[in-house]
């Protein structure tokens, strides 16, 4: 596209501008002949001294969405403090049906090229810098660094839902300790620099050489343990009403858990299969189900259902029809639509834990969305818990008000509230009591405990610290 020549001047926010430039240092880096050049400017009013920055999108990860959307951008952006315009220069993107669909960061990763890459920049960074940069006589530009520790990725599968958009499947190698580590991954469109779904995945054959690509093995999910950062910290808070569980196991029953988001299935599953939970799922969008099942090794049964609703409806929905409703009203849920796993609503739940995040990267990363907190949300969710049932949330605050919104909301519904800090600088996760919970006995012969001990790492279980209202 053309650019007037005082169109980067000043700083108006949100103003994203892309176009096309002629690569100043062809002969010295592995980057082609034209470069796409991106500029996006702060949704905040920009202060008096604004700062800019420059970032080098790596070599062969420019179809990756979040370096070739605006919400990627924004994303980085947002994730850059101080930082009023931020420049991406790469390659251009290539057109899907010839573009490579693997990445390895050790290919162009020439410190010395890069780094002459950078000088040579320069001016043209100058000139997408706004006049208010240069008040004084030494205006520095900055180059940001992307890392993710992904070394290797090859795109699985790319497919479209009706609720959720444009999803990418994705195995990834990154960093280790020792032995080569591999993920499987899900990302949407919408909000691609946040990963929906992670597990571990296993190669079909024995790797003899790191030279191997991870294009070249096919891979198989392994659900038995949990590596995305904060689904741990989630089924550590069920440690909380372990001696409850237990009664329930004793009297020849499974406890309960009810998800609200399912993306690839990993907690569903893992609840299922290593704490022997009967599980029930709530998707909005079809096809996340289908990629769950295809790829990252969800298996419906009789103990573990997953089925397409609004989580947030159902809730809604049964608070609509209080004080007699609760999972045993089957008519609130009938006129929901959920006929087919009706079945699997008859009871209270013990646990009901809530993925899901606010769908729009346009105001930042964040989770869960508002619509959740709202009293009739709660007080409904409340209806379908046992009487010494939790709910666990996974947050995402924007800032500090948001985070004391969504406790004060919580603390209008629920007795009591205990947090948990994930030490991501990202997640917390909030479990929400329908009564008081009683101090811990000695529980070290609960088989309940045992499991979790030996499932999810012990520093999160005495991590989980009380809230005081």
């Amino acid at each position: 596209m053309g650019v007037n020549g005082g169109t980067f001047e000043t700083l108006t926010p949100s103003q994203f501008i892309s176009f096309t430039f002629p690569n100043p240092s062809r002969s010295s880096n592995h980057y082609g002949d034209s470069l796409r050049i991106a500029v996006l400017d702060s949704p905040n009013q920009p202060p008096d001294r604004p700062k800019i920055a420059a970032m080098i999108v790596p070599k062969d990860r420019e179809d990756d969405w979040i370096f070739s959307t605006e919400t990627g951008h924004l994303q980085l952006l947002s994730n850059s403090p101080g930082i009023s315009r931020l420049v991406l220069v790469g390659n251009l993107p290539r057109d899907s049906h010839h573009a490579s669909s693997t990445y390895d960061r050790r290919i162009g990763h020439d410190p010395a090229a890069i780094a002459v890459f950078e000088e040579r920049l320069m001016p043209i960074l100058m000139a997408l810098s706004p006049k208010s940069c240069f008040v004084s006589e030494f205006h520095e530009i900055p180059f940001l660094s992307y890392e993710d520790g992904v070394i290797r990725s090859v795109v699985v599968d790319k497919c479209e839902g009706s609720c959720v958009g444009e999803m990418l499947i994705e195995d990834v190698e990154v960093e280790g300790d020792r032995m080569r580590e591999f993920r499987r991954r899900l990302r949407f469109k919408r909000m691609p620099n946040l990963v929906q779904t992670e597990i571990r995945v296993s190669p079909c054959r024995e790797l003899g050489s790191s030279d191997v690509g991870i294009g070249e093995v096919e891979f198989f999910p392994d659900t038995s343990c949990l590596v995305h950062p904060y689904l741990p910290p989630m089924v550590a808070g069920v440690s909380l009403i372990a001696s409850n569980l237990e009664d329930c196991v004793r009297l020849g029953s499974k406890p309960r858990a009810f998800c609200v988001g399912v993306g690839g299935g990993s907690l569903l599953t893992f609840l299922h299969t290593q704490l022997g939970f009967e599980v029930i799922g709530v998707e909005s969008d079809e096809k996340v189900i289908e990629v769950a099942k295809r790829y990252f090794g969800l298996v419906e049964g009789q103990s573990l259902r997953v089925s397409v609703g609004d989580g947030i409806e159902i809730f809604k929905n049964l608070a609509g029809q209080m004080p007699s409703c609760n999972m045993g009203s089957i008519s609130a849920l009938e006129s929901y639509g959920n006929r087919d796993v009706l079945g699997y609503y008859r009871q209270p739940f013990d646990v009901i834990m809530v993925d899901l995040d606010s769908r729009d990267a346009r105001n930042g990363l964040s989770a869960p969305p508002l619509e959740f907190i709202q009293k009739p949300v709660l007080l409904g969710a409340k209806s379908a818990l046992r009487k010494t049932g939790i709910l666990v949330l996974n947050v995402i605050p924007q800032n500090r008000c948001f985070y004391d919104l969504i406790i004060r909301s919580l603390l209008e519904v629920f007795p009591e509230l205990y947090e948990l800090n994930v030490g991501n600088n990202e997640n917390y996760v909030i479990i929400a009591a329908v009564s008081p919970i009683s101090p811990f006995p000695n529980i070290s012969e609960n088989l309940i405990f045992k499991k979790l001990k030996s499932a999810v790492p012990w520093q999160y279980i005495n991590s989980i610290r009380k809230l005081e209202g």
